[in-house]
């Protein structure tokens, strides 16, 4: 059995991983850590009553280093960095879902701020799995990429090759509210986000640099991403639609087809996906059509599995060469 810390075990990534590692065959939870500590994780996430004991420490990188061969990092970005650095050094394996290690340092450093582990940094893996699986597999740190990113490269990147680079890339996307985190802010406020739909951080959004980093890196080829992102009066779950201009006229679905055809957790639809089909799952369901040189493409994630902690654990698979659907939901939460 691989032992597993899970750093950051009271927010809803924590909650997440927690509940597929309890079902994973060859992952075992051997430590939970906050910033604090001191609580048990019944007490924290009652759901978890009758269910699963065990007491929440406070984090501890040397500790770590002598119960467990892998940790999870579910923590806020600079927090996370400062844990990961300490636990490489201590010859712990990471799988860090901060933003810490998703970027070069220059774009790092200009949207969020300095960078204190420069060393393991240019040795982080970018962990999505259907572009950087080779990669991934002999990882001592993989970066987990944002929620975000995940649903609008998975949408995006089979079309690249086809897309007119000097016209812009406009992606709209849509989110449930726990994308937000545990924290209650004026725009996640009951009274706020009930019956309403809204826009915030457009053009801006710092995923929006991660999106057209990653989009260069595997097209060889600079493109013009106007990011927008929006939030649902719903718990989970993301529905991203992207808008391009062709080079010439294509059969978008064959090319998505033939692209994902050995992908088990790219689902590609002959219908417009939605939310609730991916629910509790780590699928990315896609749709897309051409008319003329017009592209859409559609994509919908669950955004605290596939867009966080399952894509966490199947790159955790991959890592130790596990089949990569191994203790991975697959049912979704419906109806």
């Amino acid at each position: 059995m691989i032992r597993c810390a899970i750093v950051g075990a009271s927010g809803y990534t924590g909650l997440e991983l927690i509940k597929i590692l309890l079902n994973h065959p060859k992952f075992e939870i051997s430590y939970l850590a906050t910033s604090e500590g001191g609580e048990d994780i019944e007490t924290m996430h009652p759901a978890f009553k009758e269910v699963f004991a065990k007491s929440v420490e406070k984090a501890d990188a040397k500790e770590i280093a002598k119960r467990c061969d892998l940790a999870f990092l579910a923590l806020p970005h600079k927090t996370s960095m400062g844990f990961a650095k300490e636990l490489l050094d201590l010859g712990v394996r990471v799988v860090d879902l901060s933003a810490d290690y998703r970027l070069s340092l220059e774009n790092y450093e200009k949207y969020y701020c300095p960078h204190i582990d420069k060393k393991h940094l240019k040795d982080a893996v970018y962990g999505l799995p259907e572009f950087y699986r080779q990669n991934i597999e002999s990882a001592d740190l993989v970066a987990n990429p944002g929620c975000y990113p995940t649903a609008a490269l998975l949408a995006i990147v089979p079309f690249l090759p086809y897309l007119e680079s000097s016209h812009p890339l406009i992606i709209d996307a849509k989110s449930g509210v726990s994308g937000a985190g545990k924290k209650c802010t004026q725009k996640t406020h009951y009274v706020t986000i009930n019956e309403n739909i809204f826009a915030y951080n457009p053009i801006k959004h710092r995923h929006s640099i991660e999106i057209k980093e990653k989009a260069a890196l595997l097209a060889q080829e600079d493109f013009d991403v106007t990011f927008v992102p929006h939030l649902l009066p719903i718990t989970r779950g993301m529905l991203v639609s992207c808008y391009a201009t062709l080079k010439k006229e294509i059969d978008a679905n064959e090319i998505l087809e033939e692209f994902y055809a050995d992908e088990i957790f790219v689902r590609v639809r002959e219908t417009l996906p939605d939310v609730k089909s991916v629910s509790g799952t780590n699928f990315c369901d896609i749709f897309s059509m051409a008319n003329g040189k017009t592209l859409f493409v559609s994509s919908a994630i669950d955004n605290l599995l596939r867009g966080a902690s399952a894509q966490a654990v199947v790159n955790a698979n991959i890592m130790h060469s596990f089949p990569e659907d191994l203790g991975i939901p697959k049912i979704a939460y419906v109806p």
